[in-house]
């Protein structure tokens, strides 16, 4: 058998071996969806029905009706956008300056924030508490979006290890024409890792769209609920409803998978290069 041959047969065993490998990932999100539309009597048939008989697109109807649905939807847009937006200016600018630049210090406080990366969530969740406490934020979404924009260790990181990759010609030579440091972060090496800020903002927007502990330790007010603290209320209160709950739970799973099926390109190439480099 020639190499090519070889080549061949190895590639098409791999994709054979991705497209089972994907149906077992894509089982649990289609089962959610097909209940989302089924009749209560025929969710837990046996054997297992797929496609709904009848379609009830009534479920959605009564689920977006059943919680203030749209008040969460905008609570949950303003905190995850806020803490994407805080995550997106400010974890490449610190990660630029521990990749780049020389100061007094860097080594040791580099190490501080991949030690602060091992600490257990757990840990910090009753200090945070009062910190916030004391600053008057319990209630409000401060909490949730004002840390972001001090930057997040582990974005750090990753912003780190792909802004080494990067020569440093390119930052001697704009330095020589007469630019100053943040023209050149700015204006060379930041549109250079535009994959990775991307795929570090990807990773925000999904953390902060599904949280569910930082809400329901800090608000308190229903109105400023947020989706993941609905879909809870809504889980307590109609929990043998579940094609209303799969319903809810398929609407708030759908805006991750859509933007990650417009940015897959992108988020895979910010991580695989921000693995690779340095």
């Amino acid at each position: 058998m020639s190499a090519k041959k070889s080549l061949q047969l190895k590639r098409a065993f791999a994709h054979i071996f991705l497209i089972i490998a994907s149906v077992f990932f894509l089982a649990p999100f289609i089962w959610m969806v097909s209940t989302s539309l089924k009749p209560l009597a025929q969710v837990f048939t046996f054997p297992p029905e797929w496609i709904p008989r009848p379609f009830m697109w009534s479920n959605y109807v009564d689920a977006l009706t059943y919680i203030p649905f749209f008040t969460y939807l905008k609570n949950t847009l303003i905190i995850t956008g806020f803490s994407t937006l805080g995550v997106v200016l400010t974890s490449p600018l610190v990660a630029y300056s521990f990749a780049k630049l020389q100061w007094k210090g860097k080594k040791s406080l580099f190490m501080i924030t991949i030690a602060v990366m091992m600490i257990p969530g757990q840990v910090t969740m009753i200090p945070l508490f009062l910190l916030f406490d004391k600053l008057n934020w319990i209630g409000t979404s401060l909490p949730l979006i004002v840390p972001a924009f001090f930057g997040v260790p582990f974005y750090i990181f990753l912003l780190r290890q792909f802004f080494m990759g990067l020569p440093n010609e390119l930052k001697d030579a704009a330095r020589i024409d007469g630019a100053s440091e943040f023209r050149i972060y700015a204006q060379i090496m930041l549109p250079l890792a535009k994959s990775a800020v991307l795929a570090v903002g990807l990773f925000q927007f999904m953390a902060s769209w599904t949280d569910f502990m930082g809400p329901l330790l800090y608000l308190t007010n229903p109105e400023s609920y947020t989706l993941s603290l609905g879909l809870q209320q809504f889980q307590s209160q109609k929990g043998t409803e579940w094609g209303l709950m799969m319903a809810v739970s398929t609407i708030m799973t759908a805006p991750i998978i859509i933007l990650f099926f417009f940015l897959q390109k992108t988020f895979i190439q910010g991580i695989t290069f921000s693995g690779i480099k340095g």
